[in-house]
């Protein structure tokens, strides 16, 4: 059977290697380890629906049910050996193989030509602000510590690769905003 991977289904198949968890559980630990950095759990439908999907596959089963007065009933999940296998042949594709994602930004960036390269240009310094922002919270995040020791680079190297990735970003726009200040980059607004 083939399974469609997901961010979002590799995090609860990679949180269940440590053992059993019910959905809270695995939401409170993607949120708490930084992980919703790279996998989006705002929305717990979204992981409900996710867990029944790994569950209809088989990679996932149920567990157990507890029980404790305080809260709701919860069911654990835990992982099969093929959602394990599963898991393993995921991260090997996705190191391995890049993939066109189809992020937002780009998309935009193809129908700029329909504002004024001076309002482009002002976009464009405003997302660079919000990037050196976020490149300082990236750098509070790698200088974090865990009951006073650092914490492992290995659990931040998705924090240093969207660092790196939104340095390289800002570096961009600069030359961008640079060669529309100068006129070296400039169009007629309007369609194509």
């Amino acid at each position: 059977m083939t399974h469609r991977r997901s961010p979002l289904a590799l995090a609860i198949l990679g949180l269940l290697e440590n053992g059993p968890l019910h959905p809270y559980g695995m939401q409170r630990l993607i949120k708490q380890w930084g992980k919703d950095q790279v996998v989006n759990v705002g929305q717990r439908t979204s992981l409900y629906r996710m867990i029944d999907r790994l569950e209809d596959g088989g990679l996932i089963a149920v567990g157990a049910t507890e029980r404790d007065e305080r809260y709701p009933e919860r069911t654990t999940y835990h992982l099969t050996e093929e959602g394990r296998t599963v898991c393993r042949q995921w991260l090997t594709e996705i190191i391995t193989t890049p993939r066109n994602e189809f992020p937002e930004f780009p998309a935009a960036l193809s129908f700029v030509m329909l504002l004024p390269p001076e309002t482009a240009g002002e976009l464009l310094a405003e997302r660079r602000e919000r990037l050196d922002q976020r490149i300082r919270d990236y750098d509070a995040d790698l200088s974090a510590e865990n009951d006073g020791q650092p914490v492992p680079r290995w659990a931040l190297l998705e924090t240093e690769y969207l660092k790196a990735i939104a340095q390289a970003e800002v570096r961009w726009i600069e030359s961008i905003v640079d060669d529309l200040q100068n006129g070296t980059l400039t169009w007629k607004p309007g369609p194509v």
